[in-house]
């Protein structure tokens, strides 16, 4: 049931983003400790089922990730993840992260 768009972002300093949509049925592993997100593109509910482990996954400055990342993430999701208009969220990502961390 449902679509999803799954994401994460690797490490600096490239934070490279990878996406995928999945459907019913298919499978998607996340990097331990690296900055990810699931959004729900569907018209109908999603269910997804997550394990986690408890592995030290360092550090990851997390605006340089997320407003940072190359290809960026699309503002649709970030306005809504963080409850922001999508203008302030195409505002932080068109700012150089990386000299701003």
């Amino acid at each position: 049931m449902g679509t999803l768009l799954f994401g994460f972002v690797t490490s600096n300093p490239e934070n490279c983003l990878f996406t995928k949509v999945l459907n019913k049925g298919d499978v998607f592993v996340f990097p331990i400790g690296l900055i990810h997100f699931q959004f729900n593109i569907g018209h109908t509910n999603a269910v997804a089922i997550a394990g986690l482990s408890s592995q030290n996954p360092g550090v990851i400055i997390i605006a340089n990730a997320v407003f940072g990342s190359d290809p960026a993430i699309d503002p649709d999701v970030l306005s809504r993840a963080f409850q922001l208009d999508k203008n302030v969220v195409k505002n932080l990502q068109s700012r150089f992260w990386w000299e701003n961390n």
